[in-house]
């Protein structure tokens, strides 16, 4: 039986025409996609700025390009951008560059920064000679793939990018970009941040050394290590102990609540207090003796950061203006005046007033050991020193930060004399016959109860 479906000729011609045109379509940019030389397949065209990089006369970039592991990166940034590659000359790589400097940038440890140094010279831009800014616009501002930034100038008649002259302008040109040989190599400051600080040793952590252990003769145990110290506590060893000449090897900072390490930071605190005796006005002479004319700021820093606090009787420059040339000249005469008006504690200006309130006379501990300072009331306020040596609490609480206290005072205070009276005793003299012996006596005795000769009892008397 014979079937026909009248009316659906044209809808299915239609249906095939556009299927065809569908497919032909896709074919065709897929075509496009697998032709076009700039395209980020990773394959790339022996046109390409980056193969006539790697076969030109800058052999050392292209080993650091090779050895920095970027050739996929910039194959695809060829893809995508018109590129402009600024090649330092092979001089500059070679004997210009500083050896500890490139001995950095081939360690393993620091690939990301020979990559980030060599992305610096490359900008995602095509920027010819004849588009280089003029001087009259002055620099032009380009990203480079290291996400940071190069000034393009012109001025005395040369062409630089930074403070590298460019020495062969359009040395390369290709489709897809072109090579500008520079002079010198650039160095970004992220990259010059990680060498210094790599340099310096603040990136290596140091760790304490730690003596063998010990054996407790009467069990043959190990003994117990000591527990450890809380932050903030006083430090175990006397400050005198402290302030022993010892061994050069700085000990470990003291455990406390300031600072990212939880370490008590005494140089900073130092400085700090130093520069507010400077901003307060009237004490610059305290200052340039403990900065410039000894090294007392920086073993004050020592001591705060093993967790010592201290307190110090500033003199004001009036009364520092009095000390004389003799007081002055002899050797190590500024640090032990200095030493004298440090005290071992931290007070304040409530603290010591009610300790003299209280008391009455207090002496408190100085660093120029024995001596000691006294302090009593005297006028409503703290008189520090007896006699002509003494010295009021002139500027109360100048700096207090819990570790140092700054103290104003009016005079420079020295230390009691004492005069030792020498007694001398008269010596009497005494004077004893010798005694003579038993026998004799008993001789002469009985010489005399005989009647001898007289010559014998004078031998007796």
């Amino acid at each position: 039986m014979d079937r026909r479906i009248y009316g659906g000729g044209s809808a299915v011609t239609s249906l095939v025409l556009f299927l065809l045109f569908f497919f032909s379509s896709s074919s065709a940019s897929a075509l496009s996609k697998n032709t076009n030389p700039s395209s980020g397949s990773g394959q790339i065209n022996s046109n390409s700025v980056l193969v006539a990089l790697l076969d030109s006369r800058y052999t050392e970039l292209s080993e650091l390009v090779e050895k920095a592991l970027l050739l996929q990166t910039l194959e695809e940034a060829v893809g995508r951008h018109n590129i402009t590659i600024f090649a330092p000359r092979n001089e500059a790589l070679e004997r210009d560059l500083d050896p500890e400097f490139k001995r950095f940038l081939l360690e393993p440890g620091n690939l990301k920064s020979l990559q980030t140094l060599l992305m610096f010279h490359i900008i995602p831009t095509r920027v010819g000679s004849d588009q280089w800014p003029s001087e009259e616009s002055g620099r032009v501002k380009h990203v480079t793939l290291a996400n940071d930034h190069l000034h393009l100038i012109k001025g005395d008649g040369k062409k630089t990018v930074d403070s590298a002259e460019i020495i062969r302008p359009d040395d390369l040109t290709r489709p897809d970009g072109l090579i500008h040989g520079i002079e010198r190599l650039l160095i970004p400051r992220s990259v010059q941040e990680d060498f210094n600080r790599r340099r310096s040793l603040r990136s290596i952590s140091a760790v304490l050394p730690e003596g063998a252990p010990e054996v407790d003769p009467r069990t043959n145990r190990l003994k117990k290590k000591p527990a450890p110290v809380p932050a903030g506590s006083p430090p175990a060893l006397p400050i005198q102990s402290a302030m022993a000449p010892g061994p050069s090897l700085a000990p470990a900072p003291a455990p406390g609540p300031g600072g990212k390490h939880h370490h008590f930071d005494g140089e900073a605190q130092v400085k700090d207090f130093i520069h507010t005796l400077l901003h307060y006005g009237g004490y610059n002479e305290m200052a340039d003796i403990l900065v410039n004319l000894t090294s007392l700021a920086t073993e004050m820093g020592r001591l705060v950061s093993e967790g010592y606090v201290l307190t110090v009787l500033a003199p004001n420059d009036e009364a520092m203006a009095k000390l004389t040339t003799d007081q002055l000249s002899e050797p190590g005469a500024p640090e032990q005046i200095v030493y004298y008006h440090i005290i071992p504690e931290y007070q304040t200006e409530e603290s010591m007033y009610n300790s003299v309130r209280r008391f009455g006379k207090v002496r408190f501990d100085t660093l120029r050991f024995p001596h000691k300072v006294a302090a009593k009331e005297a006028d409503g306020s703290v008189k520090f020193g007896d006699g002509e040596r003494s010295a009021y609490l002139f500027d109360p609480d100048i700096y207090t930060d819990g570790r140092i206290s700054v103290q104003g005072v009016d005079g420079v205070l020295f230390p009691e004399v004492e005069e030792t009276v020498e007694s001398v005793k008269k010596s009497v003299k005494k004077v004893v016959q010798p005694r003579r012996g038993k026998l004799l006596e008993v001789a002469c005795r009985m010489l005399g109860a005989l009647g001898k000769d007289t010559s014998y009892l004078s031998k007796c008397r």
